[in-house]
């Protein structure tokens, strides 16, 4: 399931993560504590249209940019669910799960990657 506040936390973070800036300064610069704009860039967190023109405007993003971005994302995540749903109901692909990866040395596979990375 696609969730707004999810794609709305990539949006700002990727913003930021483009201007070079850590959550400290935008956070300090959005008047928001470091922990709450931490919970909303990862989508674990409903900002409010307060806090959200706040930090589009410590980001200097203006709020429609931003909604526009998010627009796109949504769209794309549930074009991506509607791709994913087809495959699965016509049986050429079916839901991975992290206890099978596990089972098959996959996962401890892909965790010695990134930590030789």
């Amino acid at each position: 399931m696609v969730l707004l506040r999810r794609e709305l936390g990539d949006v700002l973070r990727e913003q930021r993560q483009v201007q070079g800036r850590t959550l400290r300064e935008v956070s300090a610069s959005a008047a928001v504590s470091l922990g709450y704009l931490s919970e909303v860039e990862r989508g674990e967190k409903e900002a409010s249209s307060e806090l959200l023109a706040s930090i589009c405007k410590a980001l200097d993003l203006p709020m429609g940019q931003m909604l526009s971005n998010v627009s796109h994302k949504v769209s794309l995540a549930e074009a991506t669910e509607q791709q994913v749903s087809v495959l699965m109901a016509d049986g050429l692909a079916k839901p991975i799960h992290r206890d099978a990866l596990t089972k098959t040395g996959m996962l401890r596979a892909a965790n010695a990657v990134h930590s030789a990375a």
